[in-house]
């Protein structure tokens, strides 16, 4: 289980970062007209944010959580800011998780 906490923390981190800098691209486009970034930036994060589906989808399956947990972690990469609140959650569900065994 810890080997895949690892990439699934590195990819909470960056699908954060890369929303992030789509929020603000959004806000370049529509505030001020400015719309260039968007379309690079954009796919970036929907690749990434495909990368982050399938670490976290191993993850979860490795730790054996429900559902329910498993699918608000997956959309936890689509709200700013909420990937990091989740990376934080998750390494210590795992952590604990992990010491119980």
């Amino acid at each position: 289980m810890e080997s895949a906490l690892k990439p699934f923390r590195i990819m909470a981190y960056v699908v954060g970062v890369m929303l992030l800098a789509l929020v603000g691209a959004m806000v370049l486009k529509y505030g001020f007209g400015e719309g260039g970034a968007v379309s690079v930036v954009g796919p970036i994060h929907g690749f990434l944010y495909a990368v982050y589906l399938l670490t976290a989808l191993n993850l979860g399956l490795k730790a054996r959580w429900s559902w329910v947990y498993l699918l608000g972690v997956l959309l936890a990469g689509t709200i700013p800011l909420l990937s990091f609140v989740a990376e934080r959650k998750v390494t210590q569900r795992v952590h604990r998780q992990t010491a119980t065994a």
